[in-house]
């Protein structure tokens, strides 16, 4: 018996995919210029009996999951819904309507894919990286013809996998076309090359967010950075560094953070102290920080630092009566294709918020929500904790959180000024009436 259309039951919804699908036309386009790998599919799709499907399974290989970080589909311009339906490496994209074929595009994001070759590398010496990836878009579906354009960072190759058709013209080598590729192909391609861009991910991300109902948001993030590029063989000359322009060219001296246009009270500073060689430059849609450690980075190096800033709570806090909704980015961007790990975020909110409930722009983990204390505190302040591992730029999204608050309360900490104020004034006045002294009085008769 042939079966022709399976019945996935996803959220409430019977989503349709035949059997009989292929991929008409497979065009890919892999940057490897920097430490990230950005892959960009368009994918013309089709059933070949020409029944109506509404969605497309997009997969990928085990050896391969554990480097995705973002995966995204889109129709022309416009977002198309895509929904992981297992705890394996399965997507589902679901079109706005039926129909016999579909063109789409893909967008995937691997990190720590490209590693450094040799990982161990002087001073002096250019940074050479490997990648190593899917020879063929890795599909549920067999692919009818296939074209792969792969685009580096220099043009200084050492070495590629050369399978025919293929050509080479500076940063840049073209595969194919390819003609009827079996579905889950497993083959390879490696690219031996050039690549002095900062490879620098952020081990960990603590990022904390404290509102207060007067007006402000303070923000504060200890970012623990380490340098994953080839690895400094012997030690550093600090006399050859500033001497030589061509030495230590892997290593990264400074780099830029972005910030929201409305920060405020800015402050930079590690273990030692406030960094003052950083700069800051306010713009129209942002505030840029040109952050410079106190030493260059070379492969394997790391450092700490923590930066903090101020926001108004008019732009990011609404609220209607009792209901208010903060919404917020869960992570700003901290560098060029940075990697970011593993990122913790805590929220805390005033006293007496209650009916709390988050709302991610993606999937996270969930911390048990815990209690914090500061001046004027009588029962503590809700914090709301979650994470999430393995971030890129296009994580860059907002969160919303929804939580009620009586307005009442807003007197609480201005009563309870008032009342120590009122109760230094009160002791005052009894000690200035009371007699203190020992002196012995002597009354005459």
């Amino acid at each position: 018996m042939d079966i022709r259309i399976f019945i996935l039951f996803l959220s409430n919804q019977v989503i349709f995919i035949t059997s009989k699908i292929i991929n008409q036309n497979v065009e890919r386009s892999i940057d490897l210029t920097t430490q990230v790998v950005r892959e960009t599919v368009k994918i013309t799709t089709e059933d070949t009996e020409g029944i109506p499907f509404n969605a497309y399974n997009v997969v990928f290989n085990e050896d391969l999951a554990q480097h995705v970080s973002f995966v995204s589909a889109k129709h022309t311009s416009k977002k198309l819904t895509m929904r992981k339906v297992s705890a394996g490496s399965t997507n589902v994209i679901t079109f706005p309507e039926a129909a016999p074929s579909h063109v789409f595009y893909i967008e995937v994001i691997y990190t720590s894919q490209i590693q450094p070759y040799p990982e161990e590398i002087k001073q002096a010496d250019k940074q050479f990286v490997r990648y190593t990836g899917p020879m063929y878009f890795y599909s549920a579906y067999k692919t009818r013809f296939q074209k792969t354009q792969v685009k580096l960072a220099t043009s200084n190759i050492i070495s590629y996998t050369q399978i025919k058709p293929y050509a080479v013209s500076s940063n840049k080598i073209k595969y194919g076309p390819f003609e009827d590729i079996p579905d889950h192909s497993k083959e390879l391609m490696t690219v031996h090359y050039e690549n002095q861009t900062p490879f620098m991910s952020v081990n960990r991300l603590e990022r904390t967010i404290q509102v207060s109902h007067w007006g402000n948001i303070a923000v504060e993030e200890s970012i623990h950075l380490l340098h994953t590029g080839a690895k400094l063989k012997g030690s550093f000359s600090r006399y050859e560094f500033q001497k030589d322009g061509r030495s230590g060219q892997a290593s990264i001296k400074s780099y830029k953070t972005v910030l929201p246009a409305s920060a405020f009270g800015v402050y930079y500073r590690d273990t030692n102290g406030n960094i003052s060689t950083s700069n800051m430059n306010v713009l129209k849609e942002s505030v840029e920080l040109e952050l410079r450690p106190r030493f260059p980075l070379f492969g394997g190096w790391k450092t700490q630092y923590i930066l903090g800033y101020n926001l108004p709570s008019f732009e990011y806090l609404f609220n209607s009566d009792d209901d208010y909704v903060l919404r917020m980015r869960v992570i700003d961007h901290i560098f060029d294709d940075m990697v970011v790990d593993e990122a913790v975020v805590k929220i805390i909110l005033p006293e007496g918020c209650a009916s709390i409930q988050l709302i991610p722009p993606y999937s996270i983990r969930r911390e048990a929500d815990t209690m914090s204390y500061t001046y004027l505190d009588t029962f503590g302040r809700p914090t709301i904790v979650f994470s999430k591992n393995n971030m890129v730029e296009n994580h860059m999204s907002d969160f919303e959180l929804k939580y009620k608050f009586p307005k009442i309360l807003l007197l609480q900490e201005p009563i309870l000024i008032i009342t120590f104020i009122f109760m230094i004034f009160l002791f005052t006045v009894i000690f200035k009436r009371l007699d203190f002294s020992i002196a012995v009085h002597l009354h005459k008769e």
